[in-house]
């Protein structure tokens, strides 16, 4: 068994590094011949202009702005509702709401940007009286509700791991039910609610067809009632029918994605590591 979780570990870091090197040797090139300042700094896309501009600041700015957007409304729904399943409903109720949950996160990212298209961007037209609902606002919306089951399974997870001791030394104390549970079991549960923020902005970053749909996926700086476009779109949206530079701009847009995730990962990984020491 020693021997088989090696080799399933060893696997996934030969993934994480066949993944890591392919987008660096498809990335670079473009980016050395753009110019990384050009390329990070420039404020306008045009990939199929006579003279072609590659600045991909609009869409850090706005996938940066929306995950934020959507960390900020996701993660305390989402962790509140972890707290509320495991720790404060009855059995009965947490039997109801868990499965709605699940059902959630098996719903296709396809079907959150459709619903979003044809329920939310118009709402948010009639609301707010815009030409176009098509929105960085709307995004964040979708973004919040698919992050949502994420972060609130593996939150609960990590709550109902905590020992029982804990709390009852807690109760024993004189600490009433509430005063326990964010006192003693959130604490005792920070790292796997960290993973599941993780998770999150994870799938927030890196979500893209649910959000060419209801963003409008056009190159603007971002602003919150106007049509953007994220680093994921960017890529899906033209990759179709790209070629020469523009295709590998595109890949250089996923290696600029995938080291965001990582310092994500790391950042998060050392703030944990220094709360524990």
């Amino acid at each position: 068994m020693n021997l088989l979780f090696f080799i399933c570990g060893f696997i996934a870091i030969v993934f994480v590094l066949f993944i890591s090197i392919y987008l660096i040797i498809s990335g670079l090139p473009a980016i050395r011949e753009i110019g990384l300042v050009d390329f990070l700094f420039g404020t306008e896309w045009a990939s199929t202009a006579a003279e072609p501009k590659f600045g991909i600041l609009p869409f850090i700015l706005t996938s940066i702005y929306g995950t934020c957007g959507a960390i900020l409304i996701g993660v305390p729904v989402g962790f509140m509702t972890a707290v509320f399943l495991s720790k404060v409903a009855s059995p009965r109720l947490a039997a109801v709401v868990r499965p709605a949950v699940d059902l959630l996160a098996g719903i296709p990212s396809v079907v959150y940007g459709l619903i979003g298209m044809m329920v939310l961007v118009p709402a948010v037209r009639r609301a707010f009286n815009l030409p176009d609902g098509a929105s960085l606002f709307c995004a964040i919306i979708v973004l919040a509700i698919m992050i949502l089951p994420s972060i609130i399974s593996v939150s609960e997870t990590a709550l109902n791991a905590v020992p029982r001791e804990y709390e009852e030394a807690s109760l024993a104390l004189g600490a009433t039910h509430i005063e326990t549970v964010f006192r003693v079991s959130v604490p005792a549960a920070s790292s796997g609610i960290a993973a599941a923020v993780v998770l999150g902005i994870g799938r927030a970053i890196g979500e893209a067809m649910a959000i060419i749909m209801v963003a409008g996926n056009v190159a603007n700086m971002p602003s919150l009632f106007s049509s953007v476009r994220f680093l994921t779109t960017a890529v899906a949206s033209e990759m179709a029918y790209a070629s020469g530079l523009q295709r590998q701009a595109l890949y250089s847009i996923a290696l600029v994605l995938f080291i965001f995730i990582m310092i994500i990962n790391v950042a998060l990984n050392t703030l944990l590591k220094r709360k524990k020491g």
